[in-house]
């Protein structure tokens, strides 16, 4: 049998169909490779424009959450001031005691009183000993002014005595004078004669001239003298008076028509001078007291129109008083009823007011937030789309809910009102939502 023959040279160099298959198969596991590459690299590109976009519209990034945008709108600006007070008597005195003593009581809390009715009296035995002793004084006193004046006039009348005569006596010297006269000219009297009357003359006009004198010192130094003791008398009469208006303030009256406020001390209890018994409240004219912040007290002025709101009634009223301290940032004021007020007021008792300061009528407004403090009203960050930019602007009046806008922005645009804080001055800060 005979060996198999070799196979030909010439079909060893022929491939078959499974060659051809196998490169056609691979060819479309190339090509998708190639597409999840270049998938891949667009990813990347479009990874790093994200980037590169959020670098460029800032290096900080800010959840809008944490944010509060609003829009900037054209309108009236109604400044004013809205706060809660409570309710206060224009007219509430408290009534102290004049003097150390016992108190008795009048009247209770609550109790209507009238004009002039005794609400306590206080026994004080050393405050009328006093009036008595000084009383005793004015009297001792002005016995001794009477007498002053009375010897003031006895005084007067001695030196107007004195006086008169040395008046007739110059006239008696005048007679004698002109006697002698006559009687030296018909030869009857000698020259010596003549000139001893003459000299009787200038005698009683020295004396006349004294005697006016001493009329004069006598009645200025009685007329001192008496008002001397006048005056301190008079003095005296000052501290009496006082003393009886003492006396009489131990008994507390009504100083108007009104209620019994808080009574401070117990029935027949001792109080110090100075100390407080009872208070008045006047119900005919209450005012409601208010807080207002620091930052309006500038505004405020007295006389400006308000409103007052009891339940769901409106009361119109105007600002009657500001204080000139301020007390933790805040103002008291006190804004009364102009025209009437609700019945059945208390002291005390809660209700809202509101002060219109001014209205700025078609003007560019926002509402008011923390960004106007931040820049002193500035500066605002405008929101652009994913961004928000900074840029300057000019803030002007203000209210509690609302801050007109000078220059710097148009109606329509939003800013950051609330939040800005968190941006540390940067120029523009990217918002992610």
């Amino acid at each position: 049998m005979s060996a198999p023959a070799s196979p030909s040279p010439v079909r060893r160099g022929i491939r078959d169909t499974s060659a051809q298959d196998t490169v056609h198969v691979a060819r479309p596991d190339r090509r998708r490779r190639w597409l999840a590459i270049a998938a891949a690299a667009i990813a990347v590109i479009a990874a790093l424009a994200w980037l590169i976009a959020g670098w460029a519209s800032g290096a900080t990034s800010i959840d809008a959450a944490r944010l509060r945008i609003a829009e900037v709108t054209r309108g009236d600006l109604v400044r004013d001031i809205a706060a809660e007070g409570r309710v206060i008597s224009a007219n509430s005195p408290t009534l102290y005691a004049i003097a150390p003593g016992t108190v008795t009581l009048k009247v209770v809390a609550g109790d209507r009183v009238e004009k002039g009715q005794v609400l306590a009296e206080i026994d004080s035995p050393e405050l009328r000993s006093k009036l008595v002793q000084e009383e005793s004084t004015f009297a001792s006193l002005q016995a001794e002014a009477e007498r002053a004046t009375l010897d003031a006039r006895i005084a007067r009348a001695e030196a107007r005595k004195l006086l008169d005569q040395a008046q007739i006596e110059r006239t008696a010297a005048e007679r004698d004078l002109q006697r002698y006269q006559r009687a030296f000219e018909a030869g009857v009297v000698a020259q010596v004669d003549l000139a001893k009357s003459e000299d009787a003359l200038k005698k009683t006009d020295i004396g006349l001239a004294s005697a006016r004198e001493d009329a004069n010192l006598q009645g200025q130094g009685a007329g001192l003298d008496a008002r001397n003791k006048q005056l301190l008398a008079d003095r005296q009469g000052a501290v009496v008076a006082e003393a009886r208006r003492q006396v009489r303030a131990l008994t507390l009256r009504a100083p108007f028509d009104g209620q019994v406020g808080q009574v401070q001390v117990a029935q027949f209890t001792n109080v110090a001078a100075n100390a407080p018994v009872l208070g008045v409240v006047d119900l005919s004219v209450f005012e409601v007291e208010i807080k207002v912040p620091e930052s309006f007290a500038r505004d405020l002025a007295i006389g400006m129109p308000a409103e007052i709101r009891s339940a769901n009634e409106v009361f119109p009223a105007e600002v009657s008083a500001v204080s000139p301290e301020v007390v933790a940032g805040e103002v008291a004021a006190r804004v009364r009823f102009s025209e009437r007020q609700p019945a059945g007021l208390r002291q005390n008792q809660r209700l809202s007011a509101r002060i219109l300061l001014d209205t700025r009528r078609d003007v560019l407004m926002v509402e008011r937030g923390p960004f106007v403090e931040q820049s002193g009203g500035r500066y605002a960050y405008v929101v652009d789309g994913n961004s928000a930019v900074r840029r300057p602007i000019q803030a002007g009046a203000s209210s509690l809910g609302a801050v007109e806008i000078v220059s710097g922005l148009q109606a329509g645009e939003r800013i950051v009102v609330s939040g800005s804080d968190l941006f540390g001055d940067a120029e523009r800060v990217r918002i992610s939502r």
